[in-house]
C-alpha cells in the first residue's frame, strides 16, 4: 500500500472508529470516573505504568530493537479500543466503567502517546533518530484521537434519535475499518513481518496476556468487585491497534513501526476470546450457585 493511501485512508478510517466511539460516549461517563475513583485509579495505573515496563522487558527478553521496539512501546501506550466494550459485554463485566475508562484514556493518550515515543525513539534509536514532538506533530495526535470523538459526541447530544439508531450500524462499519487497517499494516510490511513473526508475535500475545491477567487481578487484589475487575482487564488488555497502526504510519511517517500494532490487532483476539468465555463462564456459574442457595 502506497504512502499516499497511507496518508488520506488511515486517518479517515480511524476517524470512523473514534466517530463511533463517541456516539457512545456523552459528558456523564467523563465525570462517571467520581462513581469509580479506585477502580479507574489502579487501571489507570496499570495502563499507563506497569503495561510499559513490562512491554519493556518483553522487548529486552527478545531481542528486539529500532522502530519495531518503538511500534510495541507505541502500541502499549494507545488506550483501549472499542473492542473491549463487546468483551467486556461478553464476559461480564461492568460495560459502563470500561466507557469511562476508554473516555479518560482517550484523553490522556494526546499526552502519553508522545511522551512514550519521545522516550522509546530515545532509547530505541539512536541519537541522530531522535523525535522532537513539535507543536504540530501534538496537533495530529489530537486531530486523530479527540476530534472525531468530540463529532460524535455532538451527534449523539444534538440528534440522539438518529445517534441511538445508527450505533449499531458504526460499530459494524468500525470493526471493518479495524481490520482493513490492520490488514493493511501486515500486507504493506509483508517482508518485515514474516522476518520477524516469530517474536513479534509472541511478544503481541504474551503483552496481551499479561495486559489481562494484570488488569483483573491487581484490581481484584485491591478489592475491587468482579465486574468492575473484568471491565479493567478487557480496558488494558484490549489495545486500539488502529490508533497506533495510524500514528506510526502518518504521523511518525514509519510503515514499518506499525507491524506490532498489526500483528497484535490480528492476535490478541485469541486470548481476548478466551479471556471472555472464561470470565463468562465464571460468572454464570457464581450466579447459577447464588440462585440456588438457601436464602
Amino acid at each position: 500500500m502506497g504512502s499516499t493511501l497511507f496518508a488520506v485512508a488511515l486517518p479517515l478510517a480511524l476517524g470512523i472508529v473514534m466517530f463511533g466511539l463517541g456516539l457512545t460516549l456523552t459528558t456523564d461517563d467523563f465525570t462517571r470516573v467520581a462513581k469509580y475513583p479506585k477502580t479507574a485509579v489502579i487501571a489507570l495505573t496499570c495502563q499507563l505504568v506497569v503495561l510499559p515496563l513490562i512491554c519493556f522487558g518483553l522487548i529486552h527478553l527478545f531481542g528486539v530493537d529500532g522502530v519495531l521496539a518503538v511500534g510495541m512501546m507505541l502500541l502499549v501506550a494507545s488506550p483501549g479500543g472499542t473492542s473491549a466494550n463487546l468483551f467486556s459485554h461478553i464476559a461480564g463485566g461492568n460495560v459502563a466503567l470500561n466507557i469511562t475508562l476508554t473516555a479518560i484514556n482517550s484523553v490522556l493518550a494526546v499526552i502519553t502517546l508522545p511522551l512514550v515515543v519521545a522516550v522509546s525513539y530515545a532509547v530505541f534509536l539512536d541519537d541522530s533518530a531522535a523525535i522532537v514532538f513539535h507543536p504540530a506533530k501534538f496537533a495530529q495526535v489530537f486531530a486523530l484521537v479527540l476530534v472525531p470523538v468530540a463529532v460524535g459526541m455532538w451527534v449523539r447530544r444534538r440528534y440522539p434519535d438518529w445517534a441511538g439508531r445508527r450505533q449499531s450500524t458504526v460499530k459494524i462499519a468500525a470493526a471493518g475499518v479495524l481490520v482493513f487497517v490492520v490488514a493493511a499494516a501486515l500486507f504493506s510490511e509483508f517482508d518485515t513481518v514474516t522476518d520477524n513473526f516469530g517474536d513479534l508475535g509472541l511478544i503481541a500475545l504474551l503483552l496481551c496476556v499479561c495486559s489481562l491477567l494484570v488488569g483483573y487481578l491487581v484490581p481484584r487484589a485491591f478489592g475491587v468487585e468482579r465486574a468492575d475487575a473484568v471491565a479493567a482487564g478487557m480496558e488494558i488488555g484490549v489495545h486500539n491497534a488502529a490508533l497506533a497502526i495510524t500514528i506510526a504510519t502518518t504521523v511518525l511517517g514509519n510503515e514499518t513501526m506499525a507491524v506490532p500494532a498489526g500483528l497484535y490487532g490480528f492476535l490478541m483476539n485469541i486470548p481476548a476470546s478466551i479471556a471472555a468465555f472464561l470470565f463468562a463462564r465464571s460468572h454464570r456459574a457464581a450466579a447459577s450457585a447464588e440462585a440456588v442457595s438457601p436464602r
